[in-house]
């Protein structure tokens, strides 16, 4: 019996010692990583590349996808946010997110060709501040937007903050607190780039879907031919041909996966009718101009309207 009390300790007592001991043993490497890369980060790449956006357009699937070209090397995690919450860190803190250069060298050894670094952020779309800060860290980045109907994003992004629990009211009632709040969050921003992000910031479900006006303050900065726009219903329809561009802007091989898997998909109720005819009335001026300033005819609108859908797709 004292055996079996000795081999036995109370319930749960071993597990909850187990995962303390990964716990310690987890932050002490992630310590040690993070050391290691501060100390080598004059010895890795630096970006070529940088997926701007939109938020909930799918922009995992594309980094995703990007991941798998022998010829990309990717940032340690997906969105690295230094132009958008962490700048404050410094270019060291940024360089130390990447591959170390002997990586891009034994790329270059095996395929012939320099490899695109980059990650993907989705905020800096629409962050005012992060045109100028990628800018002055290099003038020449390529950059990749990818976007979606600006309706459908919005819900998208609405339902997202609801899982998290950043929202709890309706749809509608997030919209009316967006038209009351966001200006004045976007002017102290404005006014102090500096500082960190407000969580008013997150409630932006309209104002990300202006695309022009966001790809035009990047424009402002960037040559036309150093920003590859693509339609997130032309990843999600066709997206070896969209592979097949974006290999061409970043001046890599085409590459071709097996499947396509879709990330960031959830499902939940459709948008209320006069939720996106409202919606519809606001964007429709804004569209008219992405219309132009693209030169083509957009996915979305009357012909691509998902009302009367019991679920639709929560891209990320």
């Amino acid at each position: 019996m004292l055996a079996r009390m000795v081999a036995e300790p109370p319930n749960g007592f071993v597990a909850r010692v187990r995962r303390g001991v990964s716990y310690r043993g987890g932050r002490a490497f992630e310590q040690a990583d993070r050391a290691a890369r501060r100390a080598t980060a004059a010895a890795r790449v630096r970006p070529t590349y940088l997926v701007i956006g939109a938020q909930k357009a799918g922009t995992s699937s594309l980094h995703h996808y990007l991941s798998q070209n022998p010829a990309v090397l990717t940032a340690r995690v997906k969105e690295v946010q230094y132009f958008t919450k962490y700048y404050a860190r410094g270019e060291r803190w940024y360089r130390a997110q990447f591959p170390l250069v002997t990586h891009a060298r034994a790329v270059r050894r095996r395929l012939g060709i320099s490899p695109a670094v980059g990650e993907a952020t989705a905020a800096c779309l629409f962050d005012p501040r992060s045109p100028q800060r990628v800018h002055a860290f290099d003038p020449a980045m390529k950059l990749i937007a990818l976007i979606r109907d600006p309706i459908e994003r919005a819900y998208s992004a609405f339902q997202m903050e609801l899982r998290w629990g950043r929202e709890t009211g309706t749809f509608e009632e997030a919209l009316d607190r967006e038209e009351a709040d966001l200006p004045g969050v976007l002017e102290r921003l404005r006014a102090n780039p500096d500082v960190g992000v407000s969580s008013g910031l997150g409630r932006s479900y309209v104002a990300r879907g202006l695309y022009a006006d966001q790809l035009e303050r990047w424009l402002q900065l960037f040559d036309r031919d150093q920003l590859l726009i693509l339609m997130s219903d032309d990843l999600d329809r066709d997206p070896a041909g969209t592979l097949s561009r974006v290999a061409g802007f970043l001046g890599v091989p085409e590459w071709h996966l097996a499947e396509y898997p879709r990330r960031g998909v959830q499902e939940y109720a459709a948008i209320a009718p006069e939720t996106r005819e409202r919606l519809a009335r606001t964007f429709a001026a804004h569209d008219r101009r992405l219309v132009e300033l693209l030169g083509r005819e957009l996915p979305w609108g009357d012909a691509g309207s998902s009302e009367g859908l019991s679920s639709v797709r929560n891209a990320s």
